[in-house]
């Protein structure tokens, strides 16, 4: 099936005014604060299932980044069902993947978005071994030289539940967001996600909370 631009709406880019724009720019903040006691600039989000929100909430905190003054890079690292690049409207045609088969150099698979400091690795074509890829020495060394030239780092994977996509992933990140959807996923699910995680020594920094019904901000007093 054909997914949408639509399904990753960039709020924090479009409406940076409103209290959802606000809720990715309190998540940046926390995530700031995390990293007192060591550095957290490769950071990658992941979800239990699919649909649950973690490219939306990547590509959104990924602006909040950018318009702090960061230079910030998003890698799509999902090589089975990779979207990030609709979010940004860009092409799929190459990325990571001829990156790592050495068809193209990392230079020229970097896209700039239309968000000034805001940069984009897709997936490129899925190819038919996304774990021998994600584990080989050249994607520790792809990090390694994207960790250098960014200031942050935001990589987006599979869900952790069932594949090790992410597991993989994660022992070359600084820390992990687990992005959750209220009322949809089942508490099992999310504690096996985190204990997939937890089990390769993942910094699990936070779970983030999606589509949650909450009151009005006016409720509160603000208008």
């Amino acid at each position: 099936m054909l997914r949408s631009i639509n399904e990753f709406p960039l709020i924090a880019e479009h409406n940076p005014r409103s209290p959802v724009s606000e809720a990715y720019r309190t998540l940046r903040t926390n995530i700031e604060f995390s990293s007192v006691d060591r550095s957290i600039s490769v950071i990658m989000v992941t979800s239990a299932q699919s649909g649950e929100g973690k490219t939306t909430t990547l590509a959104n905190l990924a602006v909040t980044f950018a318009h702090e003054g960061k230079r910030v890079l998003m890698i799509d690292t999902d090589l089975r069902k990779p979207s990030l690049h609709l979010a940004f409207r860009q092409s799929n045609r190459s990325g990571l993947t001829d990156v790592l088969a050495q068809k193209t150099d990392l230079e020229q698979a970097i896209r700039q978005t239309s968000v000034e400091r805001l940069f984009l690795l897709p997936a490129g074509p899925v190819p038919p071994n996304p774990v021998e890829m994600l584990v080989s020495n050249r994607m520790k060394q792809l990090m390694e030289l994207c960790r250098n030239e960014f200031d942050i780092v935001l990589v987006d994977t599979p869900p952790a539940y069932a594949l090790t996509d992410a597991q993989v992933v994660s022992s070359l990140c600084d820390g992990v967001l687990l992005v959750v959807q209220a009322g949809r996923t089942k508490r099992q699910m999310v504690l096996k996600a985190k204990a997939n995680l937890k089990r390769v020594g993942a910094n699990l920094l936070g779970v983030v909370l999606n589509k949650a019904a909450v009151k009005r901000m006016k409720d509160y007093g603000y208008e």
